[in-house]
């Protein structure tokens, strides 16, 4: 398998990621896309260090951005379950008052 192979399902994942996070309307859906996009990144990361210049510089970066999609789910996870504490919804456009 070439490097298109890994190039066009990144673009894939990438393309859904977009998607999701365009057409869906709750707050889980777009962490789900951000977190696709993500993935597609990793994805290019590795490949193109598999079939390019040699060395590890593409799984290092790929596994930091694995640590700061970690990070980034446990913190927007939080401020999900807080504004459905506050609002009772997880739709990104309920949560537009902003308290006195």
């Amino acid at each position: 398998m070439g490097l298109g192979a890994y190039v066009a399902v990144s673009a894939a994942l990438f393309a859904l990621g977009i998607v999701a996070i365009i057409a869906r309307r709750n707050i889980l859906y777009i962490l789900m896309g951000i977190e696709m996009i993500l993935n597609a990144a990793n994805i290019n990361f590795v490949a193109f260090e598999r079939f390019g210049a040699n060395g590890l510089d593409g799984q290092m970066f790929a596994i930091f951005t694995i640590i700061l999609a970690a990070a980034e789910a446990a913190v927007a996870l939080a401020i999900v379950l807080n504004v459905f504490y506050l609002f009772n919804s997880v739709k990104p456009s309920d949560p537009d008052l902003l308290r006195e």
